[in-house]
């Protein structure tokens, strides 16, 4: 692995409170391994000072790079532009607010070196997951039903979908990302049944998270946008096939 470029992809919504000290963390882990690498933040619409905030931090952070657009629309979308733009060999999705932090990346790296799989996913679910802050109840409570419907609809490979951390071959992820369709939250499960419809190898990794206090989610409107996008990835699949 140490040869390889690795394009860390971050999309980020009124993140300016956020965003400096979490791309610093990612810096700080990066610089010191022996990959090289590139730190792609996607401001997908923001009404604060999020690009500004990220672009102060460019003397600090090696080979970063700011997308930004003016009207929001969807973490799905942002990544794409993000992974679009990449260069690396693999490709990282994280969260704005590292509530899996970077260090887990090693996981993610030994199990696409050692499982030969060209997509490692962080999973929240596992008997090895370790969940150090839990969602409020309502939220638990949606997420069950989301991959409950997602697991009898779509795919049901996999015991967390939702999970923001995300390794993929660089070559992959820019394919999948380049077809993809869904621009908000359910962008995942998309992603994943186009990979599994390619043949693509997928490990599902156990991994650190901690819920945040501060998540854009919201529960209800974002709950019935990925319900209707699921029923539209189901109807993407079918035409494919």
């Amino acid at each position: 692995m140490n040869s390889v470029i690795i394009s860390v992809i971050i999309a980020a919504y009124n993140e300016e409170n956020r965003i400096c000290p979490s791309l610093l963390n990612v810096e700080n882990y990066l610089c010191n391994k022996k990959f090289e690498y590139e730190i792609i933040v996607v401001d997908d619409g923001s009404r604060d000072g999020t690009s500004k905030v990220a672009s102060a931090l460019a003397p600090f952070v090696n080979n970063l790079k700011i997308i930004r657009y003016p009207v929001n629309k969807g973490k799905g979308y942002a990544l794409r532009q993000g992974v679009i733009a990449s260069q690396g060999q693999l490709v990282l999705l994280t969260d704005a607010d590292l509530s899996t932090p970077i260090e887990e990346l090693e996981k993610l790296l030994t199990s696409i070196d050692e499982n030969k799989c060209k997509i490692a996913i962080g999973s929240r679910t596992l008997s090895d997951s370790k969940i150090t802050q839990k969602q409020p109840w309502f939220r638990q409570k949606i997420g069950i039903i989301f991959n409950k419907i997602t697991k009898f609809l779509v795919l049901n490979d996999f015991s967390d979908t939702q999970c923001g951390f995300k390794l993929f071959s660089g070559r992959i992820a820019r394919e999948l990302f380049k077809n993809a369709q869904i621009n908000r939250f359910a962008f995942d499960v998309e992603i994943l049944a186009l990979a599994k419809l390619n043949g693509y190898k997928i490990s599902e990794v156990p991994v650190i998270w901690k819920n945040s206090i501060d998540s854009k989610v919201n529960p209800l409107l974002d709950s019935f946008q990925m319900l209707k996008d699921i029923f539209k990835i189901k109807k993407l699949l079918r035409d494919i096939r």
